[in-house]
């Protein structure tokens, strides 16, 4: 951290660059790690860290509140944690009073003695981390598999796997709830408008699922409520909206049959005059992916289907908080395509007649991604604890989702049976596997700590 890009070698020959180093000083520090030989300070007085007080992310001393007995003493304060000691005047605290109250300060090599603004010498200890901890975040950080740290999950209390998994799922209801506030202030403030962008872009089902809420963002619902009776409009309002009314967006070779069934000319028609009307203007439907995308989930057909939700009355926030099962939520999700779409996935394209309802994993998807993360954001936006409450409920009814993450955990022993436990997973390695953030892990702490 302090000399960015060298690195530090070690008799075991594994090398670790600086910054990684004072990370894992601050790890072993804070839960105690210790090498088995005594801890002394520079000027071999014993020290015994009886608490290594609160782990600060923030600017100051790396941790608040300590408790360290140096030889007879007993001292409460702050500690200071470097690669070297001299990094202490690299960093400036010399010149920072907010470092004056530092009891101890912690370093992994000893290169000078250190003083605070009021010239008082601070107490030094070196601290070496074991070798075994070393070398297990060297693999950690190296190995290829997934996750790395497979050899200790079968061995995990089930106590600590439910800890750290129900820690995981608020922290990914957490993340969510921070993009919905996002939505929410780009809606001027408006939770209802904001739910429908969550739900639109739920319903690109990954792959259009940016476009989608970019699409919804440009949908003016208060003009489209003066049609709601009316699904023909609303279809017209949202398949020109998405730009998909304009006769490029249909590929030359339907463009004839398109124009020949009528229904394409009548909706493109019908949205020029509520354009005009409401002044709106189409997105890009060059925006749009159909690559390797199953018909199902063209755009065309999400966008008829949220038609006819919003028909229904069943795209709004005020809906979703009076569900309170399951069954209520798949009802109030549930929906099918407009009669023109039921042999059709493209204008002028034709197909076997199928209603095309969303297909009971998708509603899934629907409940676990748009209605608790909203439930949960909007629980805690008006302090009604009952709709957090249900946001976990409904997670731990649902079955978990099935994809290449989960099976990777299930493959090295982990169970995963809700909803709950596979959202978990899936915080776990975007936010920590994947960023290769082992020391925030509490699987990662078990591999490190072990013999």
């Amino acid at each position: 951290m302090a000399v960015f890009g060298k690195t530090i070698t070690f008799a075991s020959s594994l090398t670790l660059n600086f910054d990684a180093m004072e990370q894992l000083l601050h790890y072993v520090f804070k839960h105690k790690l210790f090498p088995l030989k005594e801890l002394k300070t520079s000027d071999g007085d014993p020290v015994e860290v009886i608490d290594p007080g609160l782990h600060n992310h923030n600017a100051g001393p790396d941790f608040f509140n300590a408790k360290i007995k140096i030889g007879q003493t007993l001292w409460v304060g702050n500690v200071e944690i470097h690669d070297k000691s001299s990094d202490w005047y690299l960093h400036g605290h010399d010149k920072d009073q907010s470092y004056n109250n530092v009891i101890l300060h912690v370093a992994g090599v000893l290169d000078a003695e250190v003083m605070n603004t009021n010239g008082e010498f601070v107490r030094q200890m070196q601290l070496d981390v074991p070798d075994s901890v070393r070398s297990h975040y060297d693999e950690l950080q190296k190995t290829d598999s997934y996750p790395p740290c497979y050899k200790v999950i079968p061995d995990l209390s089930r106590l600590m796997v439910h800890a750290w998994m129900a820690a995981l799922q608020t922290e990914r209801l957490e993340q969510k709830t921070e993009a919905i506030k996002q939505r929410v202030s780009l809606c001027n403030g408006s939770w209802e408008d904001a739910y429908f962008v969550t739900l639109a872009r739920n319903y690109g089902f990954g792959i259009n699922g940016d476009v989608f809420e970019q699409w919804a963002q440009n949908i003016p619902l208060s003009a489209v409520a003066h049609h709601r009776d009316d699904l023909f409009q609303i279809e017209a309002i949202f398949m020109g909206q998405a730009g998909l009314l304009q006769m490029e967006a249909v590929p030359e070779y339907y463009q004839k049959d398109a124009l020949n069934e009528g229904y394409f000319a009548k909706l493109r028609n019908e949205y020029l005059y509520l354009a005009h009307k409401f002044s709106m203007k189409p997105i890009d439907f060059h925006l749009w992916r159909f690559l390797r995308l199953r018909p199902q989930n063209f755009p065309h057909i999400r966008i008829s289907q949220l038609a006819n939700l919003f028909y229904q009355q069943k795209a709004g926030l005020s809906q979703l908080v009076e569900c309170d099962s399951i069954e209520q939520l798949r009802t109030l999700f549930s929906s099918h395509v407009t009669p023109y779409w039921e042999t059709h996935y493209t204008f002028g394209s034709t197909s076997s007649r199928n209603e095309k309802h969303l297909a009971y994993g998708s509603l899934n998807l629907l409940m676990i991604n748009t209605a608790i993360p909203m439930l949960f954001a909007y629980g805690r936006h008006c302090s009604k604890e009952v709709l957090c409450d249900r946001a976990f409920d409904f997670l731990e009814q649902l079955k978990a989702e099935n994809n290449h993450i989960i099976r990777m955990w299930q493959q090295v022993g982990l169970p995963v049976e809700t909803a709950g436990d596979s959202q978990a997973l899936i915080q776990l390695k975007r936010e920590y596997c994947d960023k290769k953030d082992c020391l925030r892990c509490r699987f990662g702490y078990e591999y490190l700590k072990r013999k």
